[in-house]
């Protein structure tokens, strides 16, 4: 299963920049593009694991649980 690059922008458009089948190779380009956001900029870069590009997006929709740290 290849790793899916997505730009995504408010309100979670999501935008395909890459897919990688090496984990390794899917960090280092994550972490280029990463490092050239500025702060003006309104977007994130995300990598996700999954079978299909359709599947990755599925995922990246879906709003995530707030985690809590510390508490059982």
């Amino acid at each position: 299963m290849p790793y899916f690059i997505y730009r995504i922008t408010p309100p979670r458009k999501l935008h395909l920049l890459d897919n990688k089948d090496n984990y390794k190779d899917a960090k280092k380009l994550v972490r280029s593009w990463r490092a050239q956001i500025r702060d003006e900029d309104d977007y994130t870069i995300r990598m996700i694991f999954a079978k299909s590009a359709q599947e990755a997006e599925k995922l990246l929709s879906m709003p995530r649980e707030e985690r809590v740290i510390g508490e059982d």
